[in-house]
């Protein structure tokens, strides 16, 4: 009784409010939403990072020119330009996944490109000597080599690109679990709102899962 239920609600009412919102569908309905923006978002602007990563790492003229660019777009904080992107391509769901993707791409380049960087330059010129060709050294030495800091680079854009998720649905969308922490807050319902943060909490989590299993599939050289 210290504490007011509408300013901290008791564990067991947040967890009646989680599993309602399991009966209802209500759940399936904010979390399905969410994972679909989640997903296109990351996946978009990951895959152009990571082409433009390599692109700077592997070529002097694209580190002369696309690498200053990069540097100059990472510190721009992107909620900032969801606005914008909303007028560009409307309330829908296309101004949610560019702000995703746009928040993505920045570390996904520099991972990729300090990967690549930190590869062993001796390696490279041992393949070359021996003919390999540049298709190969790419496959064979420098994308093993530059895996780890990709992996970096994708569990750091999963958690900014869950961050983007939440706040791009609580601006403007009506199913999403950023939208239902909204709601819930502008209702005062303080275990809906608790049970949300929870739920991102637990998507967050299952993310940094997928990914540690990812890393260890993929860094068994290691």
């Amino acid at each position: 009784g210290w504490v007011s239920p509408i300013a901290l609600p008791k564990p067991e009412e947040v967890g009646a409010a989680f599993l309602d919102m399991i009966r209802s569908g209500e759940l399936v309905k904010h979390l399905g939403a969410s994972l679909k923006r989640l997903v296109v978002g990351w996946t978009l602007g990951a895959s152009i990072g990571v082409l433009i990563g390599l692109a700077i790492g592997l070529s002097s003229l694209a580190r002369s020119t696309a690498l200053p660019l990069v540097s100059a777009l990472f510190p721009i904080p992107k909620i900032a330009l969801l606005p914008l992107f909303i007028i560009w391509f409307g309330i829908g769901e296309a101004s949610k996944f560019a702000t995703i993707a746009f928040g993505v791409f920045s570390p996904m380049a520099i991972a990729a490109f300090g990967g690549v960087d930190s590869v062993d330059r001796t390696l490279i010129r041992m393949a070359q000597s021996f003919g390999l060709p540049a298709r190969d050294i790419i496959a064979k030495i420098v994308l093993p080599g530059a895996m780890p800091a990709l992996l970096s680079g994708v569990r750091i854009s999963a958690s900014i690109g869950i961050i983007l998720l939440t706040a791009a649905e609580m601006i403007g969308a009506e199913h999403g679990v950023g939208a239902l922490v909204l709601a819930a807050g502008n209702l005062m319902q303080a275990d809906r709102l608790i049970a949300g943060v929870l739920i991102l909490s637990g998507l967050g989590l299952l993310v940094a899962q997928i990914i540690g299993l990812a890393e260890r599939r993929l860094l068994k050289w290691r």
